[in-house]
């Protein structure tokens, strides 16, 4: 007995999917895209900056400053800065004309954003006009020692961070694989931070923690360290954003760095969280386009999946993978492992200070396949590659859900998640 089709992002589309209604346990979905603001985006920033959590506003703030940075997202994250910048521009100006501004970019271990994506995320406005600066994590001329993080690693930031007045972050929040949340203090770390700083806040130790996992701060090891970087920065002020599937602005919180934060965790947690149901088989995705590119992001869809699959579960992830593997360490450290308890064995003896790139990718996609067989759902994508890094895979949902019956049986129960980046498994 079929129920009507469910729609599963895929690249640039939606792959169809139809599940037997005996053997469905239901379709867990965020309910962020159905939140409805009462006023425009632009409206919806301002009255966050007009209404500062836990701090003074911003204009009090710039008032007798002769110098400030404003701490923003690359290319890699759906900030609306275009919407975001400008306002926080305008209201700096208007408080204090003669301020020097400088952007910074904040890449963490990511490549330099390059001038044709600044152009796409500001507007030509603010490229030609603004002094914008590109962090760079591996310059060490560009970084100044700050102190030892309570992980015991060291604490290396950005000069420009640590010489301003006052320094500002925008981002914005969403459920996050290890952090728990985006935002906020990580802006800091890893936004701004050195390489050697960012590896030993993504070690193996951390990231096997119980409470580094989506939608956790408490007692999470790797939140507790952003905090500390953004407290030792000086991190005056945010401003925060929550996104629905079409980036646009549903919601914004500004003020104090950890108590504004908190407040917009705690308002997309309320619509993104949803109830645990223990199935055999689970079905996701990694939201489509643009994350779902690559097996390296995928791993974040499939996190979701796990929260909610039984030990042995089968776990079917739509995800086109047409950039390949994502990763020459990611891939490398998968496919040359005997089994997925290999990589977690060798892992978990790197030491904190020589976590090696893309470890923690890795190290969750193991913990993954070591409790679970992982179907790969593309037409976009070498099947050899797929295969050599443990997974199984399928060139439509039709045939992956065939796979997955044959391995648990025809009664299996069978759980949806549409989206998988979006949604925090309670």
């Amino acid at each position: 007995m079929e129920m009507g089709s469910i729609k599963i992002p895929y690249s640039k589309s939606f792959l169809e999917l139809n599940v037997p209604k005996n053997n469905l346990l239901g379709v867990l979905e965020s309910k962020v895209n159905e939140y409805q603001p009462d006023v425009d985006q632009e409206e919806i920033v301002y009255k966050a900056l007009e209404n500062p959590i836990g701090s003074s506003n911003l204009e009090e703030l710039v008032k007798d400053k002769d110098n400030m940075v404003i701490i923003t997202s690359d290319h890699t994250r759906p900030v609306p800065s275009k919407i975001t910048l400008p306002i926080l521009l305008r209201k700096i100006r208007q408080a204090n004309p003669s301020i020097e501004i400088k952007i910074l970019i904040a890449t963490g271990f990511h490549r330099a954003t390059t001038h044709e994506e600044m152009i796409e995320k500001f507007g030509k406005e603010i490229v030609e006009n603004e002094e914008i600066v590109v962090h760079d994590s591996k310059d060490n001329s560009s970084l100044e020692y700050v102190g030892i993080l309570p992980s015991g690693g060291e604490l290396w930031l950005n000069k420009l961070a640590m010489e301003t007045e006052l320094l500002i972050a925008e981002g914005f929040i969403e459920p996050h694989f290890f952090a728990g949340f985006s935002g906020g203090r990580k802006s800091v770390l890893p936004g701004i931070a050195g390489a050697e700083t960012v590896l030993a806040n993504h070690c193996s130790e951390f990231i096997s923690s119980k409470n580094a996992r989506t939608g956790i701060l408490e007692k999470n090891p790797i939140h507790l360290d952003m905090l500390y970087a953004a407290k030792k920065a000086n991190l005056a002020f945010i401003l925060n954003v929550v996104i629905n599937a079409e980036k646009e602005i549903i919601n914004a919180f500004a003020g104090d760095g950890e108590k504004a934060h908190r407040a917009g965790c705690e308002f997309l947690l309320e619509l993104s969280k949803v109830e645990k149901k223990e199935a055999d088989i689970v079905i996701t995705s990694n939201g489509g386009y643009p994350l779902d590119q690559n097996i390296y992001q995928s791993v974040k869809g499939m996190t979701a999946a796990e929260a909610t699959c039984k030990e042995s579960g089968i776990i079917i992830i739509a995800s086109a993978c047409n950039d390949g593997h994502g990763g020459e360490s990611f891939y490398e450290n998968m496919a040359k492992a005997s089994c997925p308890n290999a990589v977690i064995e060798k892992v978990l003896k790197v030491p904190r200070n020589e976590t090696l790139p893309d470890q923690w990718e890795f190290q969750i996609l193991a913990r993954i396949l070591s409790k679970h067989t992982v179907i790969l759902v593309t037409d976009m994508c070498d099947s050899s590659m797929i295969t050599s890094m443990h997974m199984k895979h399928a060139y439509t949902m039709d045939e992956a859900l065939r796979m997955a019956f044959e391995i648990q049986g025809n009664d299996a129960k069978v759980a949806v998640i549409p989206d998988g980046v979006s949604v925090i498994v309670k």
